[in-house]
């Protein structure tokens, strides 16, 4: 498990939390600065970017790194890569969730008292969606710098098309939804329903990206050589 650490985040994770930290902190100080009225609603929305920096390094860099190959040339076990690489991304958004506790209960500390496991769990979704998209597009175009910008457009075009359109917005398909923001007009069992069948997309989406991933793998040794 430290050899795996090493090989996820290659030393450079810290910069990402730190920046995910820095973000978090400036949100909260604005909104206290300008005495907004902060609930969990608030809460979830400023967290919900530093989490997805959190997952953006480990799983658009991680399967280009150099120090992957020792430990899969070293194995020749049919199908252990498999394994290497379903322990590696267990491990980043178990990595994930308690930082994201972490952040959690520094919002209750200081802005609102909230339960930070309840606001960690709704966040580990959108995370694990787009976690293993990012997975999933490492494995296909084999190059980090490339993985990246094709994330930040693909996550930049769904969160217009989802805040855009009102009929994504309020639906389980919008990948952003805020289940702490109940809408006016929409009765709350309604809305309760409508977010438990958006984490059951997310969950199952993600499930997809990393199946494919693995598929992916079956040609990993043309891109590792």
């Amino acid at each position: 498990m430290k050899y795996n650490v090493k090989i996820i985040f290659a030393g450079k994770f810290v910069w990402f939390l730190l920046a995910a930290l820095a973000f978090f902190c400036f949100l909260m100080f604005q909104d206290a600065w300008n005495r907004m009225e902060v609930n969990e609603r608030v809460v979830y929305s400023m967290l919900l970017f530093p989490c997805l920096l959190l997952i953006f390094y480990p799983t658009v860099f991680g399967i280009q790194n150099a120090w992957n190959r020792i430990l899969e040339i070293i194995f020749g076990i049919p199908n252990y890569r498999y394994k290497v690489w379903g322990v590696r991304i267990l491990m980043i958004f178990l990595i994930v969730f308690v930082v994201l506790v972490a952040f959690a209960w520094l919002a209750a500390f200081l802005l609102y008292p909230l339960n930070p496991f309840t606001l960690a769990l709704q966040l580990i979704f959108p995370v694990l969606f787009f976690g293993s998209l990012a997975c999933m597009l490492s494995t296909l175009i084999r190059s980090g710098n490339g993985t990246a910008v094709v994330v930040i457009l693909l996550s930049i075009l769904i969160f217009v098309i989802s805040n855009s359109d009102n009929t994504i917005r309020y639906t389980f398909w919008n990948v952003f939804l805020n289940p702490f923001s109940v809408p006016y007009h929409i009765h709350p069992l309604i809305w309760e329903m409508i977010v438990v069948k958006s984490r059951i997309f997310l969950l199952a989406a993600s499930v997809v990206w990393v199946m494919i991933s693995s598929l992916s793998l079956q040609k990993r040794e043309k891109f590792i050589g």
